[in-house]
């Protein structure tokens, strides 16, 4: 997808956003969720709408954005191609549930990206819930550091547990580049599916964790913790395993900045000290931890520690 188009397309999506009222954003998506009843179904699916949540987020995921070789050394470049990324995907699902409110993965790709983005709260808690009424999940590729930080895992969210599989079990055979996992391209049907929240019931999860057996998350600044009552075993698919009784995660889809701080010698002002601190994406965290709590322990059992922002985990 070129870059300028899917830009600008955002851009007015943005403007059309900013002049409708946050009460008729808020109508709209009511109205959708009890005018349809969404599947995964594909043959249920309008073809193109099915498209735009399957190959099209293939092809937005695995566009090409290296620029000159010195732009790979910029936090900034980073930046701007992970919102080039985030802001095509959003667009191109909107668009799919615009075709066909019965296309139950834009629900789903809409709930994760809303939250992501930052998207009015509203919106997101309408794809949540159209989501998870109608049996899908929330889904997120992740790293699991006391895992395997050489593993991508796949996240999925609904009412009643987390489940966790194997990146591998949903793409198959992946390439890698120095060492790291890279995503699959659009003829991995199965796979880009399940980021659209329809996991082939045959796939095999590494662990089922009930949110009963959850009693704490904490947001940090670069990862959230889930904190279990009863541990579980994990394993990547480079072989490693590891029993836990806390998950420490990564969800991919935010980064972090860097803060540039001085300070001057009182006696030689021409004398200064200059440090660099890389910070998380904690308010990233916060949202996510917030949306997830909300739909999965309304009785607030789980216990939600205040975090602050750091340049530690």
């Amino acid at each position: 997808m070129n870059r300028l188009r899917s830009k600008f397309v955002w851009t007015s999506m943005f403007v059309v956003f900013m002049v409708l009222p946050a009460a008729a954003q808020r109508r709209v998506a009511e109205e959708r969720l009890t005018a349809v009843a969404p599947t995964c179904d594909a043959r249920a699916i309008d073809p193109e709408s099915y498209a735009l949540t399957t190959r099209a987020q293939a092809a937005i995921v695995n566009e090409d954005r290296s620029g000159p070789w010195w732009e790979r050394f910029s936090v900034d470049a980073a930046a701007a191609d992970l919102y080039d990324l985030n802001s095509s995907a959003t667009y191109a699902a909107e668009r799919a549930r615009d075709i066909d409110p019965q296309n139950l993965l834009s629900y789903s790709l809409l709930a994760r990206q809303y939250v992501v983005t930052g998207e009015d709260a509203s919106l997101a808690d309408a794809a949540w819930l159209t989501t998870l009424d109608n049996g899908g999940a929330v889904v997120w590729t992740a790293t699991l550091y006391d895992v395997d930080t050489k593993s991508f895992f796949v996240l999925a969210f609904n009412r009643e547990s987390l489940r966790v599989y194997r990146y591998g079990e949903l793409a198959g055979t992946y390439p890698t580049h120095l060492g790291f996992p890279q995503f699959v391209g659009a003829d991995r049907e199965r796979f880009w599916r399940a980021m659209g929240g329809c996991i082939d019931p045959a796939s095999r999860a590494e662990a089922v964790i009930p949110w009963s057996n959850v009693h704490e998350i904490k947001a940090a600044n670069w990862v959230l913790y889930f904190k279990l009552s009863t541990p579980v075993m994990i394993a990547s698919d480079r072989g490693k395993k590891k029993k836990l009784n806390e998950i420490k995660v990564n969800l991919h889809g935010a980064i972090g900045s860097i803060e540039t701080h001085v300070s001057r010698d009182p006696i030689d002002p021409w004398e200064a000290d200059v440090r660099t601190i890389g910070m998380g994406p904690f308010d990233y965290q916060q949202r996510v931890r917030a949306t997830i709590v909300k739909f999965v322990d309304p009785a607030g059992r789980i216990r939600l520690p205040k975090g602050s922002r750091s340049a530690g985990w």
